[in-house]
């Protein structure tokens, strides 16, 4: 029989989630994952399925995509060592060069845009920092001015703002 592949599988398995094509739809993933009862319509066997298919907008078209938390469950007990998280994060890549970001997505993007971070450091966040004898800011690109000029360089060369679009 003659392998089927679409343009979509192709450009799947190039963003990195080629490992899809070695799924035999067990159901492993979408058993061990602790959000699958979030994922819906598509748990993460249904993902996979949809992108051996070739079926895009199934496939991408679903919040279930932007519900997994990537805690890697479903990779650490598929009997095939499908990267499950590797197929949904070239998804979701996918999606995002297409437009579709969702918008708890883009907001973390901003934070990390604005502050080098994915959580912003708020008054709240630094007074418990210093009740715990910590620094009010952390010792990373939000406490250090030369790091973040670099972090930012490195999200212009990337054209992550544009992407995010700010």
């Amino acid at each position: 029989m003659e392998k089927v592949v679409s343009e979509f599988t192709e450009e799947l398995a190039a963003r990195g989630g080629s490992s899809a094509t070695l799924c035999f739809q067990c159901g492993t993933c979408s058993l061990k994952c602790p959000s699958a009862m979030m994922m819906t319509p598509l748990r993460p066997a249904r993902l996979m399925r949809a992108s051996l298919l070739g079926l895009k907008d199934e496939a991408m078209d679903t919040d279930a995509l932007w519900q997994c938390t990537t805690c890697y469950t479903c990779v650490e007990w598929c009997p095939c060592n499908v990267q499950v998280v590797d197929v949904i994060t070239a998804l979701r890549n996918m999606a995002v060069a297409e437009g579709d970001l969702r918008e708890n997505h883009k907001n973390v993007a901003k934070s990390l845009i604005k502050n080098g971070h994915t959580v912003e450091n708020n008054d709240k966040i630094r007074a418990l920092r210093k009740d715990l004898g910590l620094p009010e800011n952390p010792g990373t690109v939000m406490g250090d001015a030369s790091a973040k000029a670099d972090f930012d360089k490195v999200l212009n060369l990337t054209k992550f703002n544009e992407l995010v679009g700010q």
